[in-house]
């Protein structure tokens, strides 16, 4: 009984050592890698005005139609006057 709790502390060891000096070697690796290829932000995309206010007025027309709906499905689930709900965008 004795030769195997030995045994499996000896294995522990080794798998412990084995599991640590490959983390070392990883963590040294990324190290280099970063001192050698530093992280550069891409250059920001440029935007174009007319085809986002463009996007934007559709997007709101939209919006102000999905908010009708459901201001009007709710007023006629809830049976009350339209006047007394106020649903707004996020």
């Amino acid at each position: 009984m004795n030769g195997l709790l030995g045994d499996a502390v000896t294995v522990s060891i080794i798998s412990m050592s084995v599991i640590f000096l490959v983390l070392s070697v990883l963590i040294i690796t990324i190290k280099v890698l970063v001192r050698l290829m530093p992280y550069e932000a891409p250059p920001p995309k440029p935007v174009k005005k007319t085809a986002a206010s463009q996007t934007a007025a559709a997007t709101s027309s939209e919006a102000d139609e999905h908010i009708a709906a459901i201001t009007g499905a709710m007023t006629a689930h809830l049976g009350q006057n339209p006047g007394h709900l106020d649903i707004k965008p996020l």
